[in-house]
Parts: structure tokens; C-alpha cells; sequence
């Protein structure tokens, strides 16, 4: 399986309803998986939108070794208060532990990344924006370049990578990444960045249907969706 190398923080950034959660969890995993030996830590930034985050799988993340820091309430995932806890840059500061930062969702989420702006730089980490092309937002090149841009504004960090996060959950087809995928391959042209993984719902598409796309494939999992959303 590919699993996509960067350095050792790694922010991930991305309009709301991309995925970029999802897609951070699940590189979490992965990640977990193929090197158990290195602590692997998310900091969950989305302290601004109050569904889907990372925290809210602090357990499940715990159990394979994944340390979760961000919001003040530790315990309760229901508490909107927008608080990060007093440890949220204490992995970012440890040199030993990769990071994933899942940071909130467009422009104005990605603000919250400012305070963390003195301990990021172009020696340890690289930013990633998680577009999905069947969001209104951005449904086209130009409108993902815009909100890439817009981002790299905010947060004064220029992003290396996309990551093309383009399905429609359990509707998606290989057609549906292979359009996702050409879409995001144009993109990286236009606003020249790196095009860092293609992910796909493994769970509804065989890589076999889309391998011949790129050698990027990345599976993301359905770990951010409660059961009663699949109707299948």
C-alpha cells in the first residue's frame, strides 16, 4: 500500500465536507501500521466546526499507539467551546514524534494554525490542502486553486502538497475518482504543487478499477462516519 512520505509534521488543511479529516485519520493509521517503532501524534485543530474531528476518535487512535491532542476537553466530545488544551504543541515541539496536524476547515479554520507558525518550518513540516471536487466550494480548478490560495494566505505557509480527496462515499464509483483525479492532476499544474495521494473509499472501489490512474492510491476509511449514515 502506498503510504505517502513527508516531513515529520504534517499539516492537513482543507475546506469543510473534503474529507480532510478523514483523510488525516486514516494516514494516521496507516502510518501507525507500517512503522509502529516512531510515536505518531495528531493535533486536532478544528476547534471551529463542530462535527467530524479527529478527537472524537481518541480512543480508537489510542489503542493502536496514536496520541490525540488539541481540544481542552479531553473527554467529551460534545463540549463547542473552542479551546485548545495547553498541550496541543507539546508533540509539535518533540522532535522524535511525527505529527499530523488536522487543521480546520477553510480559510478561516486554518487561522487557528497562526499560533503554531513559530514551530513550523520548511525543515520539519509540509502543508497539505485536501480538496474534493464534488464540493460546491470547489468544483472546479480555478475555485480549488482559489481556496488554496486563500489558506496560504491565512496561515502565512505556502502548502507543497494536494491531496485529491474527490468521492461521494458509499455512491462512489472508479469513475468518480478518475475524474476527481484528473481534476486534482490540473490543479497541481496550475497552482504548481505536488499532487500527494488520490485517496479512495476502499470499502466501495477496487484499486484493481483505478491503479492504472497512479502509482498514489491512497485507501481512506469510513472511521469519521457513524453506521446509521450508510443506507446499503
Amino acid at each position: 500500500m502506498y503510504i505517502p512520505k513527508t516531513k515529520r509534521i504534517l499539516t492537513v488543511c482543507g475546506h469543510y465536507g473534503s474529507g480532510k479529516t478523514e483523510a488525516a485519520v486514516s494516514l494516521a493509521f496507516a502510518r501507525r501500521r507500517a512503522n509502529p517503532e516512531i510515536p505518531l501524534a495528531i493535533v486536532d485543530l478544528d476547534i471551529v466546526n463542530p462535527y467530524f474531528r479527529s478527537r472524537e476518535r481518541r480512543d480508537e487512535l489510542a489503542r493502536v499507539g496514536v496520541q490525540v491532542y488539541g481540544s481542552i476537553y479531553k473527554g467529551d466530545i460534545a463540549a463547542e467551546i473552542p479551546a485548545l488544551g495547553a498541550d496541543a504543541k507539546t508533540p509539535i515541539e518533540n522532535p522524535d514524534t511525527d505529527v499530523i496536524i488536522d487543521c480546520g476547515g477553510n480559510n478561516a479554520g486554518a487561522n487557528v494554525l497562526n499560533q503554531f507558525s513559530k514551530l513550523l518550518n520548511e525543515d520539519n513540516s509540509d502543508m497539505a490542502v485536501v480538496v474534493n471536487f464534488n464540493r460546491f466550494e470547489t468544483r472546479t480548478v480555478e475555485a480549488a486553486a482559489e481556496h488554496i490560495a486563500a489558506i496560504e494566505a491565512v496561515t502565512g505557509l505556502a502548502a507543497r502538497y494536494i491531496i485529491n480527496n474527490t468521492h461521494l462515499l458509499t455512491e462512489t464509483t472508479a469513475e468518480t475518482i478518475a475524474a476527481g483525479h484528473a481534476l486534482a492532476v490540473k490543479t497541481a499544474a496550475l497552482t504548481k504543487k505536488e499532487l500527494l495521494m488520490t485517496t479512495y473509499p476502499e470499502k466501495y472501489v477496487k484499486l484493481t478499477d483505478i491503479a492504472v490512474l497512479t502509482d498514489r492510491l491512497f485507501p481512506v476509511g469510513m472511521h469519521m462516519r457513524e453506521t446509521w449514515h450508510d443506507v446499503r
